[in-house]
């Protein structure tokens, strides 16, 4: 799906929102809510207000790496963005070239055999791309400790939209886990963002559950926006049952970031029912092939080409995105990590009720 529309570089968040005056925090952002093509301009504060008791979130607990790291090659500086573990020891990589502005350009990654060299002489040795036809990420072996590498000189991946460098902290989330591999996201999952203890507090006490999973999710492609590839992602056994007896009961499951649809979707069977699965993903979630379990979502809001619009069709329909983005960019809703978010929610009506096990 792509969008006819132009989204001006003045609605670019380009600074955390407890950043942009006194008396902010992370929840101080705006929430656009659509039920179908029915579009409400609300506060993220208001979201409980919006949820009801019955509806369950299901979060992404994966932190978020500090996946940048200065290097060379030959001659020329370059920035490595390490983005996913391969099941085989490798690293799939981005590499791109520093612009001079804190920020960096893309650059074609190889070719195979090319060595990049990294602090703490940790080298990377290209060996193939990760998608055939397509030079942006490649797959490398490393020499030494990559995870190790990351802590000590790594930081957090940056995109030229945004003003300055953060501190890791800003890109972690409230349910961020560490994990003891030191497996993380290349990139904040970030719909879950604004969320804030005293927010994950409140709408526990309304009757509003949530539900943890786990999807390491790779570098974006910020410029070419293709498809997601392989991704590691867990479902714990716990989250299932708390996700089917959701449903059952007649509440919404609305995932917290299109992390969390690609996670529940890959653990749901024909038959709708989620059950405890981990592993490697390769679904793409598109209009042709539905959900079968996700009822909302609660996201950013993402470029007019981005691959991501085709996940957003499949919950909510082609109308009702194409309807909602015009309002985002009508109210100045702000895009991108540190921008506001939107509430997809099913459309309200007597024939909006699920029936157990039907596809939608």
């Amino acid at each position: 799906m792509t969008l006819a529309l132009r989204v001006p570089q003045e609605l670019s968040a380009r600074v955390p929102a407890e950043q942009r005056g006194p008396g902010r925090d992370r929840s101080s952002v705006r929430l656009l809510v659509s039920h179908g093509t029915e579009v409400a301009h609300r506060r993220f504060a208001e979201l409980p207000d919006v949820l009801r008791a019955g509806d369950l979130l299901v979060v992404n607990t994966s932190p978020t790496l500090a996946a940048a790291v200065d290097g060379t090659t030959g001659d020329a500086r370059v920035v490595v963005h390490v983005s996913t573990r391969g099941d085989d020891g490798r690293w799939a990589v981005e590499m791109r070239d520093p612009d001079g502005r804190g920020t960096t350009r893309p650059r074609p990654g190889g070719p195979a055999g090319s060595v990049v060299s990294l602090p703490g002489c940790v080298l990377l040795v290209h060996e193939e791309p990760v998608e055939a036809g397509s030079e942006r990420l490649w797959w490398v072996r490393a020499t030494g400790d990559v995870p190790a590498l990351l802590r000590r000189h790594g930081r957090p991946i940056r995109y030229a939209y945004t003003e300055r460098d953060q501190p890791l902290s800003a890109y972690q989330t409230v349910f961020a886990l560490p994990y003891a591999d030191g497996a993380g996201s290349a990139e904040m999952p970030s719909a879950a963002r604004p969320f804030t203890e005293a927010m994950v507090a409140g709408l526990v006490s309304r009757g509003v559950q949530f539900a943890p999973i786990t999807l390491h999710t790779g570098v974006a492609s910020a410029e070419a926006h293709e498809p997601p590839y392989a991704e590691w992602y867990e479902v714990p056994e716990p989250s299932a049952r708390l996700i089917n007896a959701a449903r059952a009961g007649g509440g919404r499951v609305v995932a917290v970031g299109t992390t969390a649809v690609r996670a529940v979707e890959s653990a749901a069977g024909d038959d709708g029912v989620v059950r405890a699965a981990r592993g490697r993903t390769e679904l793409v979630v598109t209009p042709e092939r539905g959900v079968r379990v996700v009822d909302g979502l609660l996201t950013g809001l993402h470029e007019p080409a981005a691959s991501h619009l085709l996940m957003l069709e499949a919950i909510a329909g082609r109308a009702a995105v194409s309807r909602t983005y015009e309002e985002a960019l009508r109210g100045l809703y702000l895009w991108h990590e540190f921008g506001d978010v939107h509430l997809i929610l099913p459309k309200e009506g007597p024939h909006a009720a699920r029936c157990s096990g039907n596809y939608r």
